[in-house]
């Protein structure tokens, strides 16, 4: 009889959960913990300032998601000793494992940025990331009808790298539809040197936002918020002022791991062995969805991919097996760009998003916008609940990037230089 631990019970730790429920023998014992029993779909945080979801219907009971297998403790973890093989809890008795799952995810510190917790707070800024922030922003937006709106990423990594994009094409939608658009100037800030990580499809979403009137503002790293001018301040003294400013504040990992010695990095993220997703700090603690540091985008198809290998890998460990190294750094991911339309991106660690179709040569269109990307995106909420949480394996999506249907053979992209605002110098600075 083996106990496995996993600690998290969101979209991975569910997922994991579920299918290990499966793979386990009745004898043995699978444990999942987290702190409320509250599971929060995440993706439907982007259409709730919009209208375009209800706050009400993104939660369920984190235990009912989970299989009848499955005992959830609802409960806080201090730290995990893995000399010892055991998570420490704040209000229960500690808890032995012969494996662990960390699935805890990653969590916004609002604190991190100078200033941004201050009067202007859920008032003239807000953020999105969170159900209580994403409630308030559909409150100030209903009444906004002229101004400055600024969305900036103050740090990465961030989960879901592409909702803050997908947020400005939605804003630019929003006011199109109320028929102000030319009252509301939008501007995109990021700490990157273009509006996304990779190169052809940052070459491609640079030229949405510039079709769409959206200044891009590159290579700035917010260091404070000062809402007596309502004003974001980078470190090295530029600055971008606002009326209403969408704020995509630090992530960091879970509490517990910058307590638990030698577990996490710096930021709280786990060091995690890239393709096997073992963590570097024990070889029987796992590591999945965003708690890792592997360089794969923290989302919610990341986690999916992932549960897969990281439940074969706990049966090889297990029945003291080689573990399988064959996680690809799969992401798959829907961008919304406003009037029932979305782009659809699909890459690994190897090969950048690509033209072509997925999953197979025919299929959805990939980096271009469609009506049938944007069915995809909403359509993804019943898939969520009802096939990815459950362990449930999709059809025709595997774990590691399907190859056929992509253009590899391709022609560079047309550079379109979006529109650099240039943020004004503080006079402060020096």
């Amino acid at each position: 009889m083996s106990t496995v631990v996993i600690i998290g019970a969101g979209t991975a730790g569910t997922l994991v959960a579920n299918r290990l429920a499966k793979q386990l023998s009745p004898n043995d014992t699978i444990i999942a913990i987290d702190q409320d029993n509250s599971h929060l779909y995440q993706p439907g945080l982007l259409f709730v300032p919009f209208g375009k979801a209800k706050p009400s219907k993104l939660t369920r009971p984190r235990a009912g998601q989970l299989s009848k297998q499955v005992t959830y403790i609802q409960g806080s973890v201090a730290n995990i000793d893995t000399k010892d093989n055991t998570v420490v809890l704040k209000d229960r008795p500690p808890i032995r494992y012969d494996v662990a799952v960390i699935a805890s995810g990653s969590r916004i510190v609002i604190e991190e940025t100078e200033g941004l917790i201050g009067d202007g707070w859920l008032k003239d800024a807000f953020t999105f990331y969170s159900l209580e922030g994403a409630t308030a922003l559909r409150d100030r937006l209903a009444g906004f009808t002229s101004g400055r709106i600024v969305v900036n990423v103050i740090d990465l990594p961030i989960k879901c790298p592409v909702a803050p994009l997908e947020f400005c094409f939605l804003l630019d939608a929003f006011f199109g539809d109320r028929s102000i658009r030319d009252k509301v100037k939008i501007t995109y800030v990021t700490p990157l040197d273009g509006a996304f990580t990779k190169p052809v499809c940052s070459s491609i979403l640079g030229s949405m936002l510039h079709d769409r009137n959206i200044d891009l503002i590159t290579e700035f790293n917010t260091g404070s918020v000062d809402y007596a001018r309502n004003t974001l301040i980078s470190y090295d003294g530029r600055e971008v002022p606002f009326d209403l400013a969408v704020l995509i504040p630090p992530h960091t990992g879970a509490e517990f791991v910058f307590n638990s010695q030698d577990l996490g990095d710096d930021f709280g993220f786990i060091p995690t062995e890239p393709k096997s997703l073992v963590s570097k700090v024990a070889k029987n603690v796992f590591v999945i969805g965003d708690a890792t540091d592997i360089p794969a985008s923290k989302a919610g198809s990341v986690a999916h991919f992932e549960g897969e290998v990281v439940c074969n890998n706990v049966l090889h460990y297990l029945r003291s097996e080689p573990l399988e190294e064959t996680f690809d750094g799969h992401a798959n991911c829907f961008i919304e760009s406003g009037h029932n339309k979305a782009m659809l991106i699909d890459f690994n660690y190897e090969t950048e998003p690509l033209p072509g179709k997925f999953p197979l040569r025919i299929g959805a269109p990939l980096l271009k916008e469609s009506k049938l990307n944007h069915l995809g995106k909403l359509a993804f909420a019943w898939v969520y609940w009802h096939v990815l949480l459950k362990g449930r394996d999709i059809p025709l999506i595997g774990s590691q990037m399907p190859r056929s249907g992509k253009q590899f053979l391709i022609q560079p992209v047309r550079e379109v230089m979006p529109t650099q605002s240039q943020p004004t110098q503080s006079q402060d600075s020096h």
